[in-house]
């Protein structure tokens, strides 16, 4: 193996998109709970409105939407894009010595995130060590996501990394599965110490 490419949100910075709601009231000025957030996220989708910024829509479009077809819950998606910066709870435990550690061995390293064009400048204040590889692909900037396969595509000749030589790792299956279908090696992150192991066995000393 010579390339090491890596995931970002919950590999190498924690990610919560419910902490930019710790100080959230609604309107009579109660507190949001945990199931206020649920309710929100449910309603308007979320996941795949997220998934739409990734891939390099603007959020004033998405508030924009949301204004046209739920209005009363535009106003609680701009707190999560003003208050982002929270929603990132520092470097996972463990991962920047992983990347240190890689890097001291002469690995090449990369990643490769799923990630709001707008918002990606929180990523290294947040996790210093991505500051340590060597480029980044994110994908708001290209308008391409995972598990698409043209951005493990895009990856590979941007940065001229061979599939068959370098592993991915990433903490979703199905990312994990598009990296293999183009090529990679890949590993399914939970934690550090198992990435590790995993790493070992496919033949890299870390």
């Amino acid at each position: 193996m010579e390339t090491v490419v890596l995931d970002f949100g919950n590999v190498l910075v924690g990610w919560d998109p419910y902490a930019a709601y710790a100080h959230h009231t609604d309107a009579s000025g109660r507190a949001w709970t945990t199931a206020d957030i649920d309710a929100f996220f449910d309603e308007v989708g979320f996941a795949a409105l997220n998934h739409e910024a990734d891939s390099g829509r603007p959020f004033a479009d998405i508030v924009a939407q949301l204004e046209r077809t739920h209005p009363h819950r535009s106003a609680d998606l701009a707190v999560y894009v003003d208050r982002y910066a929270e929603t990132l709870t520092g470097p996972v435990p463990g991962s920047e010595d992983l990347v240190k550690d890689l890097a001291g061995l002469g690995l090449r390293l990369y990643g490769l995130t799923n990630w709001s064009a707008e918002t990606f400048r929180h990523a290294e204040p947040a996790a210093p060590a991505i500051g340590l590889l060597h480029g980044v692909l994110v994908s708001g900037r290209v308008g391409l996501a995972k598990p698409d396969v043209r951005i493990y595509q895009h990856l590979a000749e941007s940065f001229d990394v061979d599939p068959a030589r370098a592993v991915f790792v990433d903490d979703k299956q199905e990312n994990v599965d598009a990296a293999r279908a183009c090529g990679f090696h890949a590993i399914r992150f939970t934690d550090v110490a198992a990435a590790r192991q995993e790493l070992v066995r496919l033949g890299v000393a870390v």
